[in-house]
């Protein structure tokens, strides 16, 4: 409960002072104060990709695809389900859309997915088939489709999880007509249909070293040995809030040394709702170690957000209660997850805004004999932000006991107070505040100045 105001109080909130605080300064999507993800990722050698809707690809949602992203993924239009809904007859448009909108952008194209036990035609499903004939199905709808684009796409996911969470094959249409070995006849039938693309094995579950990932691990080896082609495996990576796996790395090298590309392919961090500053400060910190993970082996290609805003991630309809999976809020904020991922690709601190554009103030509006209530006020004009963290020094021991409006923390004399879910966005012109409690003996000076 915040204090009342004693006649001391009043006359102590008369004592203000402004203290030059530490500002990381986020970018609007209107005015980015870096360059966007696909430039720091191409500096590092890395593709910074996004899944998609081929339908949305217009307004501000087309804007930031296209400006953030140097990889495009087909969220369902490359299913079979979708290109062939009945047998020879085939429905390119949106796979169509989202091809000429990367290559108008200059974007790769990761192609998703061939092979899959999920989103088939009922006609395939339901059939009844010799293995000749589905044999015969599988590869003629490799060459149909990866043939249509031929040149036009980077890599193509082949096979989409083929394991169950024991490293045993799952039970599928393919596996059971035609046994493990469709995998390799789908790889196979792929490099004849477009022998430029890299060709992938993606399953989720797989990030960290458990008994999935090694028998991917086996798998992959296996192939390599008997000259089957397959230049990579996708870590799908759809993640629990807090649960990065500590192997990630780990996995990836030890794919990487099999000699084959390593790619996070469908990466969000889902949490339980509603959102809060706690959840979302976690959230940046594990799509960090992700990118840290990734960046760290040299074969790690890069990483795929699946969706990048919460208006167009399949997480609630999947999880009920859950979200807030991707990088950008439903209303096409970045939150702090898409500054982690920025910092991690060394951004984050490159071009900041017009020196005095944006400052914070801070000030202690009440005072009584073990405490006090100060706040900070963070003001712009000339620029705009999208996210924000302050810190400051205590001088003479005060103790912060309460904060409201901003997450925060202290560690011995330094305190860091970043932004609320709902009060990321400073706009050029105006201002948030948040305020605090705090303990104090002896003395309340103003925070000692702290430039960074």
């Amino acid at each position: 409960m915040r204090p009342s105001r004693s006649s001391r109080a009043r006359l102590a909130a008369l004592v203000t002072g402004a203290a030059a605080l530490l500002l990381t300064l986020g970018a609007t999507p209107a005015q980015a104060a870096d360059p966007p993800l696909r430039d720091l990722a191409a500096a590092k050698g890395k593709v910074m990709g996004t899944a998609v809707t081929g339908s949305k690809l217009t307004g501000t949602y087309g804007e930031i695809a296209g400006r953030e992203f140097n990889a495009l993924t087909p969220g369902n239009a490359m299913k079979w389900g979708s290109v062939e809904p009945t047998r020879g007859n085939f429905n390119w448009a949106e796979a169509d859309q989202i091809v000429d909108f990367a290559e108008a952008y200059g974007q790769q194209v990761r192609g998703h997915t061939l092979v899959w036990h999920s989103q088939n035609p009922g006609w395939l499903t339901n059939g009844s088939w010799t293995p000749a004939e589905l044999s015969g199905l599988m590869t003629d709808h490799i060459a149909t489709e990866v043939g249509r684009y031929k040149g036009r796409l980077a890599t193509w996911d082949v096979v989409n999880e083929p394991f169950n969470e024991d490293g045993t094959y799952r039970q599928t249409l393919w596996y059971n007509g035609l046994g493990a070995d469709y995998i390799a006849q789908a790889l196979t039938a792929a490099r004849a249909a477009d022998p430029s693309a890299k060709l992938y094995i993606n399953d989720y579950n797989v990030e960290g070293v458990n008994a999935k990932s090694t028998a991917l691990y086996n798998l992959v080896r296996s192939l390599k040995e008997r000259g089957v082609p397959i230049d990579g495996v996708g870590l799908q990576a759809h993640l629990i809030l807090g649960q990065v796996p500590s192997t990630m790395q780990q996995n990836i090298q030890r794919f990487a040394d099999l000699g084959v590309d390593v790619a996070i392919t469908e990466l969000d961090i889902r949490m339980q709702l509603p959102s809060d500053s706690a959840k979302l400060t976690q959230q940046a910190a594990d799509y960090r170690a992700v990118m840290n993970a990734c960046l760290a082996v040299s074969r790690c290609v890069g990483v795929t957000v699946w969706g990048f805003t919460d208006s167009d991630s399949w997480i609630p309809s999947t999880f009920p209660g859950q979200g807030a999976a991707t990088p950008y809020d439903e209303n096409y904020a970045p939150k702090p997850a898409y500054n982690a991922i920025a910092e991690s690709l060394g951004g984050g601190t490159t071009t900041p805004p017009p020196t005095g554009a944006c400052a914070a103030t801070y000030s202690v509006t009440s005072e009584w004999n073990t405490g006090f209530t100060g706040q900070v006020r963070i003001a712009c004009s000339g620029a705009a932000l999208s996210s924000w963290k302050v810190g400051w020094t205590y001088g003479a021991g005060q103790r912060l006991t309460q904060a409201w409006n901003a997450s925060c923390t202290q560690s011995g004399a330094a305190v860091t107070c970043s932004n609320a879910s709902y009060n990321a966005a400073v706009p050029d012109g105006g201002s948030v505040t948040f305020g605090f409690n705090g303990s104090w003996s002896g003395s309340n000076p103003v925070p000692v100045v702290t430039l960074g």
